[in-house]
């Protein structure tokens, strides 16, 4: 199982609010967040939206763009990063495999990240199974959890 608690420790330290939005991971970064020491005192939640008029409708992502896509990662994290009133907010969204999907290749992956100030995103090509590629996905994403929770300021909150 994944070790969270890096990511738990410092975000207490900070205390920071992180959130997650998932496409492609399905829940499995939230699980693997929320199984963190003390969570519910730093992690606001996460929402899984598969259905491009949920990301549209929720999330803010246009329902007609590649759901594949930088831009994707980015607006996935900057709407879940608002619904959650989080600090931080990272999503994932991609191609699990095992076949291609819109013209990307099995393990394009895309992660977003976003705080009340600037958002960003990786790009991931990985290979294996879709488990492979799945796992792979949460691992990055919590290690850039971790690394951008170490450069945000807390927001003042009510």
């Amino acid at each position: 199982m994944l070790d969270v608690t890096p990511l738990a420790d410092l975000a207490r330290r900070r205390d920071l609010r992180v959130a997650v939005a998932e496409s492609l991971t399905s829940g499995a970064l939230a699980s693997a967040i929320g199984a963190g020491p003390e969570a519910s005192t730093w992690f606001g939640g996460g929402i899984v939206a598969y259905l491009p008029e949920v990301k549209e409708r929720v999330l803010g992502f246009p329902a007609d763009q590649d759901p594949t896509s930088a831009e994707c990662a980015e607006q996935l994290a900057r709407g879940a990063r608002e619904l959650f009133d989080a600090d931080l907010c990272v999503s994932t969204t991609g191609v699990g495999g095992p076949d291609a999907e819109d013209g990307h290749p099995a393990g394009t992956v895309f992660l977003g990240w976003a705080t009340r100030d600037e958002a960003g995103h990786r790009r991931l090509d990985l290979d294996g199974e879709p488990e492979d590629v799945l796992e792979a996905t949460v691992e990055a994403a919590v290690e850039l959890l971790f690394s951008r929770a170490g450069r945000v300021e807390r927001a003042g909150r009510a």
